[in-house]
């Protein structure tokens, strides 16, 4: 699932602070910090819903030192309604349950770069699927292999201020892990390397991205758990630009925030979450709301 934050206009941003942002456009193509308690637990077999919303809101930007380099004028606002599809297989691979997936988020996406210089765009952002297997390791403890695709179907041009697509292909695996326990610790670590491919209108490779979505709560009855959750981000490698690697621009980002989840014991749960950005660099700062329902069908 494709988002959000990486539409920031790189050339306009560059030309006013001397600064080049980590990943082309200063994003990812994960909405990082999606995930939480029960991220790497698998249901019985069968076909799920699930629908996500997101609110972001960034009004500065960072650079290699953590010093703000925008002024007072650069805002992005980005919202999304991100239905997801899971099919749960009755098959079963090394004790593992085999599962696809399929994501196609649906972007609002309000960018301003400079007094004057602003876009305003809504559509259909990148579309990601993949297949996982999902391991029960014992009455709370679950965990999943998953290797996810990210697919280029969003719009972009090279020369807009607001992209809601990034014009490239990545490749995903992830390993994650779930303890679930309604009155007790609950616990989702899901761990993911993006490899980014080349975005062919502009010839830019953005760098290989290690992300760590993460949950901590407990269950205090009646379906409630209440807890804290956000991700961890760090770029690994460095882009490249027409074939020459970008000095100093690597990006790094930490969130985290109250996170709530609700279990109606009836197969349905909705869970609700804030985070808030901290130690940025190259990259926009800002802060994150996210609502997330699932539904069996």
């Amino acid at each position: 699932m494709t988002i959000y934050r990486h539409a920031l206009f790189l050339l306009a941003i560059a030309s006013k602070t001397g600064t080049a942002l980590a990943t082309e456009g200063g994003g990812s193509i994960y909405p990082l910090g999606a995930e939480e308690y029960i991220c790497c637990a698998l249901p019985k077999p069968g076909i799920y819903g699930m629908l996500w919303g997101r609110h972001f809101n960034a009004d500065k930007i960072r650079n290699n030192d953590g010093k703000v380099v925008s002024d007072q004028s650069f805002k992005v606002k980005a919202s999304a309604i991100v239905p997801r599809i899971v099919w749960i297989t009755p098959v079963e691979i090394m004790g593992a349950s085999l599962g696809f997936h399929a994501i196609m988020p649906i972007v609002n996406l309000n960018v301003k770069v400079a007094p004057g210089v602003s876009q305003n765009k809504t559509g259909i952002g990148d579309m990601t699927v993949g297949g996982v297997l999902g391991w029960r390791l014992g009455d709370k403890l679950h965990s999943v292999a998953a290797l996810e695709f990210f697919i280029p179907t969003g719009d972009y041009h090279k020369n807009n201020i607001a992209n809601i697509g990034r014009n490239h292909w990545a490749v995903q695996p992830v390993l994650g892990v779930t303890r679930i326990d309604p009155i007790g610790l609950n616990m989702g670590i899901k761990t993911m390397w993006t490899y980014n491919f080349r975005n062919k209108d502009t010839n830019y490779l953005s760098g290989q991205e290690l992300i760590i979505d993460y949950t901590l709560g407990w269950g205090v009855g009646k379906g409630w758990t209440l807890g804290v959750g956000g991700y961890a981000y760090w770029q690994v490698t460095n882009d490249s630009q027409d074939g020459k690697s970008v000095p100093d621009n690597k990006g790094r980002a930490y969130a985290i925030g109250p996170s709530i989840r609700y279990d109606s014991g009836k197969k349905w749960f909705i869970t609700g979450k804030y985070q808030v950005d901290t130690g940025v660099r190259n990259r926009a700062d800002g802060t994150t709301f996210w609502l997330k329902a699932v539904l069996p069908f």
